[in-house]
């Protein structure tokens, strides 16, 4: 029986892959960033999404399996990194999520 904890990390409801180009998952000063973890097994996890400085930004219990889903925007362009960490099934898994915020919409 496979008790595989995150079975998928979405960022705008496109599956998150590292290695695809960020372009895809960009989003404009004050436009917010879905961020969503598909989760298996049984009992409860614990979701914490933290920024850089490793200051909690949500921490939510989901009853397994469920989704963990947080929105979340920046007034200001940058790139931002956060961490998504869940605990459940005597697991802890953590994932590293970039976040590229432009200034204004591309033109053209």
């Amino acid at each position: 029986m496979n008790n595989q904890l995150i079975k998928m990390i979405k960022i705008n409801n496109l599956q998150y892959n590292p290695n695809r180009d960020p372009q895809v998952y960009r989003r404009c000063v004050n436009e917010p960033f879905r961020i969503q973890a598909i989760l298996g097994g049984s009992g409860t996890a614990r979701c914490t999404l933290r920024d850089a400085n490793n200051q909690v930004l949500v921490e939510k219990a989901i009853a397994l399996p469920g989704t963990f889903t947080h929105e979340l925007s920046f007034t200001r362009p940058g790139i931002r990194l956060v961490m998504l960490s869940v605990e459940g099934n005597g697991k802890k898994i953590s994932q590293d999520l970039r976040l590229d915020v432009l200034e204004h919409a591309w033109v053209g």
